[in-house]
């Protein structure tokens, strides 16, 4: 009776639309991470941003979401805010625009910003969940290609989808972006690049992509014709996503009066681990320094700090190289993650946030779901539900500390 039961619902299961299994899926996941807030907002200690007694609603407008409200009422400002040292000091253009908007413009149907913030966070997890699924299916079977929505929909970082932060929206744009590159669908890129690149930051690694991937077509044009037409959509989509992603610095110096405004607004978080420091943004320098504070503030040394750095940049590397499970994916994927991984080598900090930062590879999600044992592919799961655990309880109940920032 039980397998007869079991094999109805199987063929059930298969019958169903695509999407809407995908629906499913993404569902279940978001209850899983509610019950992981609910949780959390019971354990929220004292000494936590959110104190004793918090909700789903300030974890919801915690943390960065707290800007893009900020950002959403009050603009961008046109005087640089600056600290007791003279310093510019954390503000508003860090932020890009869009979702904060969009949140608000959503909101004042709903009554609220946090609701808009919400609603289109949680509605474009589901749509990076399906565009996921078609950017996998092709290279993955089926049953795979599902395994790496149901990894997605519940990873360590799943909580992103249930909070005002703009990662959720970009995830969706970028998941079709990708599609979009892989079946040569060049048109709808004209738009994804401006909305991908006021969103969040990110897009320059895009434009990187595009370089690397109009290099591949070149050295493949014998065994892969390269027709003009393609060539110069590639050429102008790398120029528009450099254009784009170098404009938001061109607004804040036009808008402040301050050449410097948006770079010296991004070092300003920088000083909350590193303290007075140079004003001026130096390519991959945040690693290189993070590598020596953070081994140096562990006891470990700052010569074994470079030294985990170059194993980790090479390692990285070899995977993304050699791994057969990363090479089935593809090399949208491949290309994807490796010029989004020099970007973040070349601009930012490490600290805490590197989790959500690393949020953009999530179409690496498909390398894990290749395998096709059910017991690895449920280790996969319930280390990834751990993991999201461990990221709320964190960052939401605990969260005060350098370890302890989404």
């Amino acid at each position: 009776m039980a397998d007869a039961v079991l094999t109805r619902a199987g063929r059930g299961w298969r019958h169903l639309p695509v999407a809407a299994r995908i629906g499913i899926v993404y569902v279940l996941a978001r209850v899983v991470t509610t019950l992981f807030l609910l949780l959390a907002a019971h354990r929220s200690v004292q000494g936590s941003r959110f104190g004793e007694g918090a909700g789903l609603g300030d974890f919801a407008v915690g943390w960065d979401a707290t800007w893009y409200w900020f950002t959403a009422v009050n603009g961008y400002p046109s005087d640089l805010p600056l600290t007791d040292a003279g310093a510019v000091a954390e503000n508003s253009w860090a932020f890009m625009p869009l979702y904060a908007y969009a949140s608000a413009g959503l909101g004042a149907l709903l009554g609220s910003w946090g609701a808009g913030a919400l609603v289109i966070s949680v509605t474009a997890g589901y749509g990076a969940s399906v565009a996921l699924y078609a950017l996998m299916r092709p290279r993955l079977d089926r049953s795979a290609a599902m395994w790496a929505v149901v990894f997605f929909a519940s990873g360590p970082l799943a909580a992103l989808f249930q909070v005002g932060y703009a990662e959720s929206l970009f995830l969706f744009f970028l998941l079709v972006a990708l599609w979009c590159l892989r079946e040569r669908r060049y048109g709808w890129l004209y738009l994804l690049i401006p909305l991908m690149g006021y969103t969040r930051p990110g897009i320059l690694a895009f434009a990187l992509l595009l370089g690397l991937y109009g290099v591949w077509r070149w050295f493949r044009r014998r065994s892969e014709t390269l027709p003009a037409r393609e060539i110069i959509h590639i050429v102008a989509l790398g120029a528009l996503a450099t254009v784009v992603g170098f404009s938001w610095q061109l607004i804040a110096a036009a808008v402040t009066g301050d050449s410097g405004a948006y770079l010296a607004t991004e070092l300003a978080w920088r000083r909350n681990w590193l303290g007075e420091t140079s004003p001026h943004f130096v390519p991959f320098d945040g690693f290189v320094q993070a590598s020596a504070f953070w081994f140096r503030t562990w006891g470990l040394g700052e010569i074994a700090g470079y030294v985990a750095l170059v194993l980790l940049v090479v390692g990285l590397a070899a995977a993304l190289l050699l791994l057969p499970q990363v090479r089935r994916l593809g090399i949208e994927v491949r290309l994807w993650s490796a010029s989004y991984l020099l970007y973040l080598l070349a601009v930012f900090f490490p600290q805490s946030s590197i989790f959500r930062l690393l949020v953009p590879l999530s179409p690496l999600w498909g390398a894990l779901a290749v395998p096709t044992s059910l017991v690895w592919r449920l280790s996969v799961l319930a280390l990834a539900l751990l993991g999201q655990w461990w990221w709320i309880y964190n960052m939401y109940a605990l969260g005060n500390t350098y370890w302890q920032i989404p």
